[in-house]
This record gives C-alpha cells, structure tokens and sequence, in this order.
C-alpha cells in the first residue's frame, strides 16, 4: 500500500492507497457512510460500507477536524468531489478534534466574516479560503517564473525604509532607535538602482498603505511586483505588462481550474484572456465616457467609477496610453 496525496489520486485508480489527513465533513445514508477528507493537497470522498470495514470503525461518531488516516482503494467517479473516491478498507483515528467553532453548512450560510476573522487559523480550512490561498501560491510562482524565464534579476527592497515614495499621508510611521523610519509604500526607487546595475529587474514583497478603509481597493498591506527596464520604450513596457498578464492568468487555468470551479469564477472570462489586448488614447477614453452619460471632460483623472464605465466596454484587458502631463506624476 503506497502513501499517496489527494491530487495524485489520478494516477492510482484501483489501486489501494493511503490518505493522512483531516475529517472535513461526512453524511451517512444507512448502510453506507460517505466521509469527506482533506490532505491539503485537495478533498476526496472516502465510501464507508458497514460490510466492507469493521463494525466498531463503522459506528464511530468521528467529530469535525479529527486527524484520521484512511486506506482503501481509488475508483474513478465524475459525480464526486474531484472526480475520484476512496472505497474504504480501513480507518485510523489519529486525534479527535472537540468543539470545532465553525458549523459544517452550506458556503453561503457560513458566518459573516466577523465571526470568522478571530478564528482565521480555522477559517483557512474551509473549501473557499482552501483554494483562494492555493490560487494566491500559483500566482506567486507565476510571477517569479515568467520573469526568471526572462532574464529578470529579482533584487528584494526593504519593507523599512528612511522616505516615501506615494505621498507622505499614507505612510505608518515608527521609532528606529530614535529616528523615524517607514512601511515600504514601494520597492520602486530600489529597483530602479539595481536596474542600471543589471538592466532588467524586478521586486515582490510587502507594501503598506496607511488608509483606514475597508474597500477592496483599499489595503493596509499588500504584495505588489515592480519591474524595472533600462532602455525600454512605452510600447516595451505595455508589451510587457500584456505578457505577464496573459501568462499569469493562463497559468492559474492549466493549473488551479478546480479551484477556480470552487470559487464560482466565469471561467469563459479569464479564458478569454489572451492577447492581443485593446490600446486607446486618453482622448478614446474621455469620449466612450462622455457616450455613456459621465459628467467629464479633457484634463480629469479616471477613478474607480470611470475606469469600469471603460472597461465594461470591452471583453479583455485594455491599456490606456498618452494622458495629459499635469495629471500624472513623473518619478
């Protein structure tokens, strides 16, 4: 009998196979006990058949969250979490978990996430968060990927630094042994010194905003990747951008589609995500938004309103080029 993780069940199909892991949930329908079990590579449905396994293993009341292991052999099943089931052989009870906090209901009937963020550490374990976090780790491997592949050094800035670099009224301010120092707002004046040391650079990491908001696109804390090109036109840049963009998403669907199925994403979108992309001048912009009834005119910046009102108007990513100086900042 071979150890085995959940997402390689594919490769053992009626073969007997060993699972170490934890009870997420289970239902029982007379005879039979359909117990599903997460590895953190995945979630399987283990079949317990009261004529196939122990009478006194078959009567357990296993709570929520007990380590168990289980054994039992791989059988393909499109109707089952992940497309495969473990019939059950045996089970192992390794630890029992007692007063689990977080009922085991439907995803919408969860807790409000004021319930849940104090019991983050167990929240985690839930289908959801399960696979938003595995997401999160592909796009994290995506990125170091597509620009290794590409010559990119990665030169990592510090998250406390002596100055800022988006404006003074969002910096989180701290004693340095006497001195002020700062959360990062940005690695970017980093990278561009390492750029002209080795042309093409990139950094990833922390960054900080002090903006008390609970918006989506408002963070205190928030990973952000900075390249940096030496010589590189606008059109390198956009170029680029286009790339990493297609290449992250596209990476995220060969590899976390079900994931993506968990979370409920148009996957039809993001298949869609293939360049080429739009480009339009600010000029294309200020019209589509004046044609859509938006009080603007020539010389005003895009807020978050303004920028669906535009991209609304297309079916993949779009690039706006050639704004007015005097409202973009230069550095």
């Amino acid at each position: 009998m071979k150890r085995t993780y959940i997402e390689n069940l594919k490769d053992f199909v009626n073969e007997e196979v060993e699972i170490r892991g934890w009870l997420y949930n289970k239902r029982s329908s007379g005879s039979i006990k359909f117990l599903i079990v997460r590895d953190g590579t995945g979630f399987v449905q283990c079949v317990m058949s009261k004529n196939d396994i122990k009478n006194e293993i078959f009567e357990m009341d296993i709570p929520y969250e007990s380590s168990i292991i289980v054994r039992g052999i791989v059988r393909e099943d499109k109707r089952a979490p992940g497309g495969y089931e473990i019939l059950l052989k045996d089970l192992e009870i390794v630890s029992i978990c007692e007063n689990y906090p977080i009922p085991k209901v439907r995803e919408e009937n969860i807790p409000n996430v004021d319930v849940l963020m104090p019991i983050r550490h167990l929240w985690i374990r839930g289908r959801k968060q399960w696979a938003i976090l595995r997401i999160r780790s592909e796009i994290e491997q995506a990125i170091h990927d597509f620009f290794y592949n590409k010559g990119f050094v990665r030169t990592d800035s510090p998250i406390l630094t002596p100055n800022s670099v988006e404006g003074t009224t969002t910096l989180f301010e701290i004693d340095y042994f006497g001195r002020p120092a700062y959360l990062s707002q940005s690695g970017q004046l980093y990278v561009e010194a390492t750029m002209m040391s080795f042309g093409k650079v990139y950094c990833f990491g922390p960054t900080f905003r002090a903006e008390k908001s609970k918006t989506r696109k408002h963070l205190t804390e928030f990973w952000m990747v900075e390249p940096e090109v030496a010589y590189a036109t606008l059109e390198d840049i956009i170029d680029l951008a286009e790339e990493f963009v297609e290449y992250i998403v596209q990476r995220v669907l060969e590899r976390r589609i079900e994931e993506l199925k968990i979370l409920e994403r148009d996957l039809k979108e993001l298949e869609n995500v293939k360049r080429p992309f739009y480009r339009i001048t600010y000029e294309n912009a200020i019209e589509i938004l004046k044609s859509k009834g938006f009080n603007i005119k020539y010389g005003d910046d895009f807020g978050a309103d303004e920028e669906r009102g535009i991209y609304e108007e297309f079916d993949k990513p779009v690039s706006i080029m050639f704004y007015p100086k005097e409202i973009k900042p230069f550095y």
